[in-house]
């Protein structure tokens, strides 16, 4: 069988010995649950956690306690809905505003709300020439979904001047950010953006499936979405809660029902967190600091490609990934034909439809690199869209 050439890395990143090691040895040799024992094992799968979480926080220049474990970016867009609108209220939840570049995950949950009534209003920023959002068109809003990078584009989007006009219109704005395509390629600073909330994925840094990142800046003062174990100080004691000077819940009718939340991060994760993926995340984020996907590739390919007749980018020679169409071939169709040669691509709506209604068109293909790729896997994929386009 012939090697495969994968170009899918905005999909999913191949693992690295490094991350599969940490996994391997976290289960064979240190696995426990963390924040439910007293032994020396389950105090080393505590110190694990918080210092991967440690390892977050410095990679996206956050507090310890505002980052919090989810199983992935669509985990944690759903669960800043239902934070809001819990913290909230859906009376005071008015309207929202996104944009053609979102993906599915990003804009789904609000228009939920919306279906439901409990939402009233979905305003578009508008994208410019580039298919940018432009900063100046974001409108007066309640809350903001940003997709700092498009799945389809590539282009990173000036998140910290987008929140910078929203709050000029409202300083009471809630700020969302779908950072699972811009974590992979450049920094973040959250500090610097202004952002309420921020969410990735882990496999798409090179992490595993299953977990993922949610960073809430007020995470001490609002409630949280899910109850269970570990998330809790104080059950059943009234008079604890009534004491408490942070996170009670006072039941006067059924006084053993009262309960006392735990601090943040803690409050935020009930339940047993994916413990085997948390122990590759530290190791993820240090091999993609140091082993960013070569986009001179994507240059290359871009290049090339722009000379072959009935192909259309649809992306910039600077993009962080490439996607195109072919006049008179169905995206699914050239996915297909690109597949039955080894290499591995993406083809179709990619879970961003806005975009492709935007273009007119019903979806495309996309290439994107990691750190495994060479020239000779763009050049030998070149060379199959050519046959293919003849």
């Amino acid at each position: 069988m012939n090697k495969i050439i994968y170009l899918d890395a905005a999909a999913t990143a191949q693992k690295p010995d490094c991350v599969i090691d940490a996994e391997m040895d976290f289960l064979r040799n240190s696995y426990a649950n963390a924040g439910r024992g007293i032994c020396a094992r389950a105090v080393a799968v505590d110190d694990m956690v918080a210092r991967a979480r440690g390892r977050v926080a410095e990679f996206i220049n956050a507090n310890p306690n505002q980052v919090v474990f989810t199983s992935g970016a669509t985990d944690g867009l759903n669960r800043v809905v239902n934070i809001l609108s819990w913290q909230m209220g859906y009376s005071t939840m008015s309207n929202f505003t996104v944009s053609d570049i979102d993906h599915h995950s990003a804009r789904l949950p609000w228009q939920e709300l919306m279906y439901l009534g409990k939402i009233r209003k979905m305003f578009m920023c508008e994208l410019d020439e580039n298919l940018d959002i432009n900063p100046n068109s974001v409108p007066k809003t309640d809350f903001l979904v940003i997709t700092a990078m498009s799945n389809v584009l590539g282009r990173a989007q000036d998140v910290a001047a987008i929140i910078a006009t929203a709050r000029r219109k409202n300083p009471n704005v809630v700020t969302i950010v779908d950072a699972s395509q811009y974590v992979v390629h450049e920094k973040i600073d959250v500090k610097k953006w202004d952002c309420d909330f921020l969410v990735f994925s882990g496999h798409k840094i090179g992490a595993d499936t299953g977990v993922g990142i949610l960073y809430i800046r007020d995470s001490e003062t609002l409630f949280p979405d899910k109850f269970g174990g570990g998330m809790v100080l104080h059950v059943g004691d009234i008079d604890v809660a009534r004491k408490a000077s942070y996170g009670a819940y006072i039941y006067e009718n059924e006084p053993s029902a009262s309960i006392v939340l735990n601090h943040a991060p803690e409050k935020w994760e009930a339940g047993t967190l994916p413990l085997t993926q948390i122990a590759g995340l530290g190791p993820a984020i240090d091999y993609l600091e140091k082993n960013r996907p070569n986009l001179y590739l994507i240059k290359h390919a871009y290049d090339e490609l722009s000379q072959i007749p009935r192909i259309k980018i649809l992306t910039g020679r600077d993009a962080a990934m490439l996607s195109f169409v072919v006049d008179g071939m169905h995206p699914l169709d050239v996915g297909a034909m690109i597949g039955a040669n080894n290499i591995c691509v993406r083809a179709g709506n990619m879970c961003a439809s806005w975009i492709h209604m935007r273009l007119g068109i019903p979806g495309s293909i996309r290439i994107s690199v990691g750190p495994w790729n060479t020239i000779d896997d763009i050049n030998k994929t070149i060379d199959v869209i050519k046959k293919i386009v003849k």
